[in-house]
C-alpha cells in the first residue's frame, strides 16, 4: 500500500530519521518502519502529527503487533519507550 501524500510530506520533513534509507525510497517505507522510527527518534509534535495522519488506533495496532511479534522485534524499542507507548495506546486508542 502506498503512503498518503500527507504521510509522505511528514516523512520528507523528518527525512533525517531514516538515515539508512536511500532518499528515493524514504517516502515509500512501510508504515511499521515509519512508526517505529518516529516513536524512537521524532519529537512529540511530529509523533502527534503521525498519529493524526494514520489514526491512533491504526498506530496502536501496528505498535502492539511489533512488540508482541518477538523479543527481537520488541527490542527495537527501548524498554522505557515501549512501556510509555503501551500505556499511551491502552489509554487513548482503546
Amino acid at each position: 500500500m502506498e503512503n498518503s501524500p500527507e504521510l509522505k510530506a511528514l516523512i520528507r520533513k523528518n527525512a533525517h530519521l531514516f538515515w539508512y534509507s536511500k532518499d528515493s525510497e524514504k517516502e515509500n517505507l512501510p508504515l511499521s518502519v515509519v512508526l517505529e522510527f518516529f516513536i524512537n527518534y521524532a519529537d512529540k509534535e511530529d509523533i502527534k502529527s503521525l498519529f493524526n495522519i494514520v489514526g491512533i488506533k491504526n498506530a496502536a495496532a501496528i505498535f502492539f503487533e511489533q512488540v508482541n511479534k518477538s523479543e527481537r522485534a520488541a527490542n527495537n524499542y527501548d524498554a522505557i519507550t515501549r512501556n510509555y507507548f503501551s500505556l499511551y495506546f491502552n489509554k487513548y486508542a482503546s
